[in-house]
């Protein structure tokens, strides 16, 4: 199936950083601040919303890599907003560049590999093993 992707497209999902976003919740730490692993599924995202308007029904994106540094801090309450911009296609593989942000500036980057897969028959194949 062709798609209509195109490098450059962007997307910047928001959010409010909650208790339940902090690393003391996910274990990935003992500090109240805005975890790595949350981050991250902020940049997942941002990723998997800048190309599912071209996807169509039948298909969608699941996360492959993720090499992203988490360089700043960010307290309950703030504001963190990551863009994701798509930097290459190659058949099925997307490769993103994102950065994640708060009040303050920067608080992290990397890049982020996605695939399209075709939802049916990828859940398909997950119920035969």
């Amino acid at each position: 199936m062709e798609f209509n992707l195109k490098e450059g497209i962007t997307y910047t999902a928001k959010q409010v950083v909650e208790r339940k976003d902090t690393a003391a919740e996910y274990g990935s730490g003992l500090v109240e601040v805005f975890a790595t692993p949350a981050m991250i599924a902020l940049m997942e995202n941002a990723a998997l919303k800048t190309v599912l308007p071209y996807l169509g029904d039948d298909h969608n994106t699941v996360g492959f890599e993720v090499n992203v540094k988490h360089l700043k801090p960010t307290p309950v309450g703030m504001k963190v907003e990551c863009t994701a911009t798509l930097l290459e296609v190659d058949g099925k593989k997307l490769v993103f560049n994102v950065v994640a942000t708060d009040e303050e500036g920067k608080i992290g980057e990397g890049t982020h590999t996605r695939y399209i897969i075709n939802s049916k028959k990828f859940m398909d194949k997950l119920n035969q093993k």
